[in-house]
């Protein structure tokens, strides 16, 4: 009888023939080949494990200056005066 053991860092070839494909483009204008992220659109070269911006854009705030609680602010002063 043989010893079957399971390497769940290598699945299936089966798994990996089904899995949902990249939707990228490489730079010769075929589409990729390799199989998406789970739970993503693209492969890990393409950018699936990427998680992408922070919501809210947090970075872009600097001063707060060009928010829309301040230019409802600026607007209500220039109506007022």
């Amino acid at each position: 009888m043989q010893e079957v053991t399971i390497n769940l860092m290598q699945p299936e070839p089966e798994v990996l023939a089904n899995a949902p494909r990249c939707l990228a483009r490489t730079r010769s204008g075929t589409p990729c080949q390799s199989p998406a992220v789970r739970g993503k659109r693209r492969c890990r070269m393409h950018g699936g494990t990427n998680p992408g911006a922070p919501r809210g854009n947090r970075n872009a705030l600097k001063h707060g200056l060009r928010t829309a609680e301040m230019s409802a602010l600026r607007r209500m002063l220039r109506d007022v005066f």
